[in-house]
């Protein structure tokens, strides 16, 4: 463990690397208690540092045992090198030279889970951002691109399988029952995409013709036990491949695509080229143990991965500054996927609903950054939601702006021109501006400004000019570093409605004819004046269309308003932001209302928006039943300039009951109309769209405490064909007063499923995330259940994470036990996976938007944090902001 205060690291500082390396040969020899690793690397001075005397070569190494290092076959002594907690440094005495070195490193004990490391009976690595340091020396940075050849040894009777980047070219037998197979990669690569796999591995085959005509062979390896659960992440990887190569152009370069499923892994998976690592989580689906969003999550989770093949793997970051480069253009290209495979209305529901709830937050707290940073102390904190999922809402302006076409051809060119290279984000906007004649200069402040920008948007109807005016005025909220903003390019995406909620054709002032019915436009000024001509009544307008920016949208339409567009707009996400928007009016209206102590009404337009789309069979399944879900309590945390968490949590609650209550006929008529789901389960988007509006519907059922509610509950329970169906009765019986039938169907549950870990996790998770009484008792119970182990990332995120993040009524309560219990597990954290550490850390980082009791209560957690022992950087960073 590093205990020194981190440093920091500004992107202002970058140079490049004084050596680069053309060549590593690796050999790992691996044992039970410990692991040799040999490296060869053939080396040069960089031609761009030329002049003068050739500089000092540091290696970036950590937790390392250096045994032995050869110049050019030359051994060289101790005196020759000196060896830090972090680095070796060494002079060459010519511009290339070869370089060998050998290092003792134990996989066994690293629960830090980065470097090499053992999952269970399995060797295998993560990488990035960092870990390959914790393997052997190296120049351990994204721009330091070499081609591998890699050979593994080990037993052969425990570990049969032997893995690493790229194609096969040799393996054979070893003396003591020992064998080795070699690897080598063809396409350079940095040292963050390198993976190496070797354990007792089933292998599922099956094979993808490209456009070419190329056969590749593509395997998925996991522990025999999980063999029936693959075919689906098989399934989705074909798919994927297929649609990169029908809307990118984009095809496989490897004669093997591998996928090896891991138990315990920091993150979802890792895209490392042609052998892609992933956590269990995000391959195996199986209609018995897995949910229908976890077979949604592996489907995109297998396409994220493979995407990166080349935005990430073929075109890389220059540094980790540039982070999103890859990640943002990514993860939009995983979510245009899953909406082509999948509802585009509802995917663009789940998303926005995130990302409003998640990363707005990100951006209001204290380790707000921007989508390219410009500074950190650890890299693995900057794998954020801004990063993700915000910098996806980037590139996702930027095919709005540019429409299908011009994007296609800005990305042909970026990965035409970059090939090969490791490029930064100004690098992937000039190739979209060349491509299209475009000037994105202004644009790119969505990469350097954090925050999220406010939009105020005032309309004005003048009948006797038959115009429109929209004024729109932008702004945007000081950041940590930063106080003044630009205006940002905001591209606004709408409509106007008229009486009848038709679209109106749009003629901007200066058009000489109408362009459409809907259109985008480009906010570029503080304040904008649009005026559209012949209108020819007052229009209602439809804004932010498909939440065409990540801006907070403040229009001043009145509760009748949106329950038009509820029920009118024919966009589809429209209608369900209308009706998300009205709950949140009446939500915080009766919020304010229970705060002064005066009895609590329902807005009847709810109501009767609710019922209006449970009876319109024309709708979306999956849409009626966003719609039917109301805000989350984290999003109305969010949304509040002091968050009351009582009184969040008990009017929603309320609110809730009382559409169940009022709507229980038209429900109950729904929800048979919906059928039992009797027959085979499918993994299509019709099914997964009927079994998600029943189960809201259940949840619903559930809150009238009716007899028949419960007796259908309990019989869902008993005899669901499918984990989906099971999953949302035990949900409503977990958070139903029967206590009899509560526990019998938690003791049943665990008593099935006890031997698939990834079950037992969504047990852990219902239970962590119930609101009722009792929750941090619960928890503290669960954490010495035989199933639960700190050790193992997804339970940690299944028990804690679920209890700090999704039970706020619990986490926050008055006496600050909560904070008290989850910054313990973060200290323990702290010694065991510093990365899962500082990821707990989030809920208790948001101190600011509680009342003064509980801000005094969570910064006292986070000083006691800061002054444990042998603080971990990422924690330090973490916590030293949140308090600063």
């Amino acid at each position: 463990m590093r205990t020194e205060q981190p440093t920091t690291i500004h992107l202002t500082d970058y140079r490049q690397p004084d050596y680069l390396i053309d060549e590593t040969h690796l050999t790992f020899e691996l044992f039970e208690d410990h692991a040799l690793v040999h490296s060869r690397l053939a080396m040069r001075a960089n031609a761009a540092g030329e002049g003068g005397a050739l500089p000092p070569l540091v290696l970036h190494g950590q937790d390392l045992v250096l045994q032995s290092v050869a110049l050019d076959e030359q051994a060289l002594t101790a005196d020759a090198w000196q060896v830090d907690d972090s680095s070796l440094t060494l002079q060459p005495q010519a511009r290339e030279f070869e370089l060998a070195i050998t290092t003792r490193i134990e996989p066994q004990n690293n629960t830090a889970l980065e470097g090499l490391y053992k999952s269970g009976g399995m060797f295998c690595t993560q990488c990035e951002a960092e870990g390959f340091r914790k393997i052997t020396y190296y120049l351990d940075r994204p721009d330091v691109m070499s081609r591998f050849t890699t050979t593994v040894m080990a037993e052969r009777g425990s570990y049969p399988v032997l893995l690493s980047n790229g194609n096969l070219i040799a393996s054979g037998e070893h003396e003591g029952g020992r064998h080795w197979a070699t690897w080598e990669d063809p396409f350079p690569k940095p040292a963050y995409l390198f993976a190496l796999v070797a354990g007792d591995l089933y292998r599922i085959d099956d094979s993808f013709t490209t456009m070419s005509g190329r056969e590749v062979e593509l395997r998925i390896y996991v522990e025999p036990e999980n063999r029936e659960q693959c075919g689906h992440a098989m399934d989705s990887l074909k798919r994927s491949m297929r649609w990169d190569e029908e809307v990118y152009g984009r095809e496989y370069d490897l004669d093997i695509f591998m996928i090896v499923a891991v138990n315990d892994f920091n993150m979802g998976a890792m895209e490392n080229k042609g052998l892609n690592i992933f956590n269990s989580s995000c391959v195996l689906a199986h209609p018995d143990t897995a949910t229908d969003m976890a077979f949604q999550r592996v489907e995109a989770v297998v396409a994220h991965e493979y995407f990166h093949n080349w935005s990430g793997n073929r075109v890389t970051c220059r540094d980790w500054f540039q982070l999103s480069l890859k990640e943002g253009f990514t993860v939009f290209r995983d979510a245009e996927f899953s909406a082509d495979m999948n509802s585009r209305t509802v995917k663009r529901i789940e998303d926005v609903t995130f990302l409003r709830a998640n990363q707005f937050a990100e951006d209001a707290g204290p380790m707000a950054h921007p989508v390219r940073p410009d500074s950190y102390m650890e890299i693995s904190n900057f794998y954020t939601l801004t990063i993700y999922e915000k910098g996806a809402e980037v590139v996702r302006m930027l095919h709005t702006l540019l429409g299908a076409e011009g994007f296609r051809k800005g990305t042909d060119l970026y990965f035409e021109r970059h090939d090969g290279q490791a490029v930064t984000c100004d690098d992937f906007i000039a190739a979209l501006e060349d491509a299209n004649e475009a000037d994105f200069t202004q644009f790119k402040r969505w990469y350097s400004q954090a925050g999220t920008p406010v939009l105020q948007v005032d309309g004005r109807y003048d009948a006797a000019s038959s115009t429109f005016q929209l004024l729109c005025r932008q702004s945007c909220p000081a950041t940590p570093g930063q106080t003044e903003k630009l205006p940002f390019v905001i591209p606004l995406r709408l409509a106007l409605l008229d009486g009848e909620g038709r679209e109106m054709p749009l003629q901007l002032a200066g058009e000489t004819q109408a362009r459409g019915t809907e259109t985008v436009l480009a906010v570029t000024e503080a304040e904008q004046l649009f005026v559209f001509e012949n209108v020819r009544e007052e229009p209602l307008p439809s804004l932010l269309r498909g939440f065409s920016a990540p801006v907070k949208l403040v229009y001043p339409y009145s509760r009748d308003d949106r329950v038009f567009l509820a029920m009118h707009d024919p966009d589809g996400f429209n209608r369900w932001e209308a009706a998300q928007s009205l709950a949140v009016d009446v939500l915080q209206g009766l919020i304010g209302i229970h705060q002064a102590g005066r009895p609590l009404l329902l807005d009847q337009r709810l109501l009767e928006v609710h019922r209006a789309v449970l009876k319109d069979d024309s709708l979306d399944p999956a849409m009626v039943a966003e719609i039917l879900r109301l805000p989350s309590e984290a999003y109305l945390v969010e949304l509040a300039e002091e968050a009351d968490v009582e009184a969040i949590h008990h009017v929603r609650d309320w609110v809730r009951r009382e559409l169940a209550t009022a709507l229980a006929e038209t429900m109950w008529s729904r929800f048979r109309q919906l059928g039992d789901g009797a027959g085979a389960y499918r993994a299509d988007a019709e099914s997964m769209a009927r079994r998600s509006l029943r189960n809201t519907l259940l949840g619903y059922l559930m809150l009238t405490e009716s007899s028949e509610a419960l007796s259908v509950c309990v019989q869902q329970f008993v005899e669901a064909g499918n984990m989906t169906d099971r999953q949302a009765a035990l949900v409503a019986l977990v958070n139903s007063p029967h206590e009899q039938q509560k526990h019998a169907a938690l003791e049943e549950f665990a008593q099935r499923w006890n031997a698939y870990p990834l079950v037992m996790d969504q047990w852990f998770s219902i239970q962590a995330a119930s609101p009722l009484p009792g929750g941090l008792e619960r928890v503290q119970g669960l954490m010495k259940h035989p199933a639960f182990t700190l050790r193992n990332p997804n339970k940690v995120r299944a028990l804690i994470g679920a209890f700090a993040n999704q039970n706020l009524a619990n986490f926050h309560r008055a006496d600050g036990a909560g904070y008290r219990f989850v910054a313990d597990q973060i200290i323990e954290l702290n010694r065991l996976n510093p990365q899962i550490a500082s990821r707990m850390l989030t809920p208790l980082t948001r101190w600011r938007k509680f009342d003064e009791p509980r801000q005094l209560l969570m910064k006292a957690e986070l000083a006691r944090i800061l002054a444990s022992d042998d603080l971990s950087p990422d924690v330090y960073e973490v916590v030293s902001k949140s308090l600063a």
